[in-house]
């Protein structure tokens, strides 16, 4: 049997999960997040890493590594980075792994620089509005699409 190694990325102020606007974003912290997440990939048998930045270089250099490494499949929140970066989007759509965007809020009900996704198009899906269990969902989702 096949282990899948997925690799999640956590964009710029998901660190202050738990702490900014839990009417928005919840109150599970990226921590809880994570620990859901490891418990899900354990029961699946999957192999998962968790990295977390607020600078788009490091992001972009992450998905690079991630390529390295013969990664099968990525989970991304680019947070902020969603409505602004190209050299994000050129990152993942260069290195042609499958990719998740996941968002904790619906964008689509916000303001409306939060409707256009320049990471959407170069993923496979995007999961927003759920939550926390939205990554749970995307791993799923990531999962049926690698397994075939």
């Amino acid at each position: 049997m096949k282990v899948w190694k997925i690799r999640v990325i956590h964009g710029p102020n998901l660190n202050l999960l738990g702490v900014r606007e839990p009417g928005v974003y919840g109150s599970t912290t990226l921590d809880g997040i994570n620990q859901q997440l490891q418990c899900l990939a354990d029961d699946e048998k999957v192999e998962i890493d968790f990295f977390q930045s607020n600078s788009e270089g490091a992001l972009i250099d992450y998905i690079h590594q991630a390529y390295r490494e013969e990664v099968d499949g990525l989970l991304i929140n680019p947070g902020g980075y969603t409505h602004t970066s190209i050299a994000l989007r050129d990152a993942i759509s260069g290195v042609s792994i499958p990719a998740i965007e996941v968002h904790l809020s619906n964008v689509h009900a916000r303001e409306s620089f939060r409707h256009m996704s320049y990471i959407a198009p170069v993923c496979v899906g995007q999961i927003c509005g759920f939550g926390a269990v939205g990554y749970q969902m995307a791993l799923q989702g990531l999962l049926n699409c690698l397994r075939g």
